[in-house]
């Protein structure tokens, strides 16, 4: 059984520290939730959190609005200290305050006030300006800012199998993509092929 804690840097909820919480737990607007958010675009069981040979993983639940971590829409990932989780108009930093510092994060003693948690400039992973859907202070933080996440170890064969099949076949829809993209820009004129555009469904 994994503690996890979370700090709210944007909602109704802004600046409270859900701290040590055991999982399993869910997130949610219902009071039957371990973190309650009363925010109208959360749903009423909108996520779920689970230990799994201590890595931390997060579930949406079919919300309606859906889960975002770091800026991208999940369905299931296992989080890392820092990871920025967006239900709703609700923005929840996970991690336990000296995890959070490991990663570049500023503490003021964790009060809720405005200037209480914030990304140091300059960091390696710092992020543009929010987009105007999403909640004032929301950091669009690479997915991965650490890198490839690690290979699962201990896969059955047949797991291990799946999981090479699902790489491969991504690897051949990306090379299919690329081919696409340079025999469009083949189209243009010498010198003149600054981008090449792939359509979206492709």
């Amino acid at each position: 059984m994994a503690l996890v804690s979370f700090y709210v840097l944007e909602g109704p909820e802004r600046g409270t520290l859900f701290a040590d919480l055991p999982t399993p737990l869910t997130i949610g607007r219902e009071e039957d939730n371990a973190i309650r958010l009363n925010d109208e675009r959360i749903s009423r069981f909108h996520a779920k959190l689970q230990d799994d040979a201590g890595q931390v993983i997060l579930t949406d639940l079919e919300s309606t609005n859906g889960t975002r971590v770091n800026g991208r829409p999940v369905q299931l990932r296992v989080l890392r200290p820092g990871d920025q989780i967006l239900l709703g108009r609700s923005l929840l930093l996970f991690g336990k305050p000296s995890e959070i510092l490991e990663r570049g994060w500023q503490d003021a003693g964790f009060a809720g006030d405005e200037q209480t948690i914030r990304r140091q400039p300059g960091g390696s992973d710092a992020s543009p300006e929010p987009a105007s859907d999403l909640p004032p202070g929301f950091e669009n933080t690479p997915l991965f800012a650490e890198g490839a996440p690690p290979l699962p170890r201990g896969l059955r064969a047949l797991h291990a199998a799946q999981l090479a099949d699902l790489l491969a076949h991504l690897h051949d829809e990306i090379t299919q993509i690329l081919v696409a993209s340079e025999e469009a820009g083949n189209d243009a004129g010498e010198g003149e092929r600054e981008a090449m555009l792939v359509p979206w469904p492709r």
